[in-house]
């Protein structure tokens, strides 16, 4: 969010105070004498509503939070040399008193819906004004009351994502916004099908209330728009046709998903700037440089919770071997399993592909690869400051393996986000992870079309964020095959935006496999056992894969682990049914 929008955040929290670490029926804002106060005031009725952003998802959360690395760590596609609660994750570790992930995400989640309702019930259209203008702030009050709705329901997709069943706390009957108090009854947790669909219904409601899109950028990005709303009701609806909240497999859910997605892409079509894929035109540049440009200035960005201005990412993501004033971290280690996923630039799976030499493996892959993950002999470093050179990561021996913060697990570092400063001389980045990005919108509809039966008209989604790359188009593939490479896709060029955690367990990819009998088949097919690469220069092999040096295999107990527990506490003082598996 831009600096107004932090401004009036500012002014929410003199009024209001700290976010409470209570639960969700605790008064997150007190308003009982100070209602008044605040909504017969402009300003700090704005400065109400802008608080509420601060509670959207970030996945860049996690890098600032202590664990330093990214929430893919919880997944195959990475993880830390640092010991953290995400590796407790990878091994089933936690119970429901102990998982410190569950507690914070339903506290913050059920906060921000609190405080969202409390902004429906109290906002008032003759203070806020709901005049017809020109531009974004055509019936202000419409808008806000609009932006805020669709808000709430970004928080409930994310408990949803977290803990599956989930207490739906929108309007009563009358259709007055719900204010939990010591005394309410609790709502039951609601199916989590059904969830996704009250969300993408309170997206339909209100999703054309909003600009679609703001014509004054530089003052309202970052804040909930029209698109966004259509994106999320996306979403929603292809997360609920997959076959975890559809074992049935009603391809009349696809279908709605699917006119979800085409919503979009017609409404996005009617603006006279529409959101597109970001592109400098250069295919090994573009996907890279989507993620280190200004993301305000950026045309695939939908929604982000606000820009980082700092060199954080740096620091956390870069080969720990760079160092000066400032010294890289090395955090996020990528894994074998995700390296292998990326295609050779013929669009071939490596081991589908004759020509891929697993002793050359960096040459002739998909540009994504070379522009995401840092490798064995990639060139990284600010040449005016004489830092440029090759990464290095031979065993026991590179500068890059093990030097200052531990190395890498896997032989590789995260390139994706990251700026190349001089380290001598550090400076900052903006820098944002998106919620929703056109991107994702394009495969979310190549998926569902594929899974409607509708193949044929799958194609034309993928392929452009193939061409964006230069890879080459799918075609003529069955519903089967393709919804392998659908996967695939989405799996290299989605990586590190909190989407991995969620679509492993939406497509139920540890169903029919252990950690031994995946071992035959390819390692980006395996989901339980953690690979990595050694690399010793001087000998016949000079890398050899085999398991990451650490957390190398993960646990995964069904149906336990698809969502995270209730935390303790709660179920014992509502009464709320445990998510299944977590009973204590």
């Amino acid at each position: 969010m831009k600096v107004n929008i932090i401004k009036y955040v500012s002014i929410a929290f003199l009024l209001t105070g700290a976010i409470s670490c209570s639960d969700f029926l605790d008064k997150e804002v007190d308003l009982t004498q100070q209602a008044d106060n605040v909504f017969n005031d402009y300003d700090m009725t704005r400065g109400f509503q802008a608080r509420l952003y601060t509670y959207l998802p970030d996945a860049f959360g996690a890098i600032a939070g202590g664990d330093n690395c990214s929430r893919d760590c919880m997944t195959d596609n990475a993880v830390c040399y640092w010991q953290n609660g995400m590796h407790t994750i990878l091994n089933d570790g936690y119970t429901a008193n102990s998982h410190g992930y569950a507690a914070g995400f339903w506290r913050n989640d059920y906060a921000a819906i609190r405080a969202a309702n409390q902004f429906l019930l109290n906002a008032k259209s003759g203070v806020i004004g709901n005049a017809e203008k020109a531009g974004d702030d055509n019936r202000l009050y419409d808008r806000w009351i609009a932006e805020t709705r669709v808000l709430r329901a970004i928080f409930h997709f994310d408990l949803i994502g977290w803990f599956g069943d989930i207490p739906i706390v929108g309007d009563d009957e009358n259709g007055t916004p719900i204010i939990l108090e010591p005394s309410s009854t609790i709502p039951e947790r609601t199916p989590a099908a059904e969830a996704l669909k009250w969300v993408a219904d309170e997206c339909d409601k209100y999703k054309d209330d909003l600009p679609f899109r703001y014509s004054n950028e530089e003052e309202n990005w970052g804040r909930v728009n029209g698109a966004a709303a259509y994106a999320l009701k996306a979403r929603a609806l292809v997360y609920r046709a997959s076959p975890l909240n559809n074992p049935s497999n009603n391809t009349e859910w696809w279908n709605e998903a699917v006119q979800a997605c085409v919503d979009f892409f017609n409404k996005n079509n009617q603006q006279a700037n529409p959101y597109r894929l970001h592109s400098i035109g250069d295919p090994n540049q573009n996907y890279y440089d989507c993620f280190t440009t200004n993301p305000v200035h950026n045309n695939e960005y939908i929604l982000s919770r606000s820009v980082w201005d700092q060199y954080t990412i740096e620091l956390a993501f870069s080969p720990c071997g760079f160092s000066g004033t400032a010294n890289s971290t090395g955090r996020n280690n990528p894994t074998q399993n995700l390296v292998d996923a990326y295609e050779t630039i013929n669009g071939l799976p490596i081991d589908q592909d004759p020509s891929y030499d697993p002793q050359n493996p960096f040459v002739n892959r998909d540009p994504r690869l070379e522009q995401t993950i840092f490798h064995h002999g990639s060139v990284w470093g600010d040449a005016l400051d004489n830092e440029q050179r090759e990464v290095d990561v031979t065993f026991g021996e590179g500068i890059d393996y093990q030097a200052l913060h531990g190395g890498t697990l896997t032989g590789y570092y995260t390139k994706k986000y990251v700026s190349n400063m001089s380290w001598q001389n550090p400076h900052t980045f903006p820098k944002a992870c998106p919620i929703f990005r056109y991107g994702e919108m394009l495969l979310n509809a190549a998926e569902a079309l594929n899974e409607a039966g509708r193949t044929s008209e799958a194609f034309a989604y993928v392929n452009q964020v193939r061409a964006r790359v230069g890879m080459p188009e799918y075609s003529g593939m069955d519903q089967a095959t393709l919804r392998e490479r659908i996967r695939n896709e989405r799996r290299i060029e989605l990586c590190f935006e909190d989407h991995r955690f969620f679509d492993e367990r939406r497509w139920k990819l540890f169903e029919g496999q252990t950690q031994s009998s995946e071992t035959s088949l390819p390692r980006y097919k395996q989901v339980y056992n953690i690979y990595g690469v050694t690399v010793r220069p001087g000998t016949a092999t000079v890398f050899t894969y085999g398991p990451a040096e650490t957390y190398n295999v993960r646990v995964f107990n069904s149906p336990k682990n698809y969502y995270f527990p209730i935390p303790y506490t709660e179920v014992v003082r509502t009464g709320l049914p445990q998510t299944p598996g977590w009973e204590m």
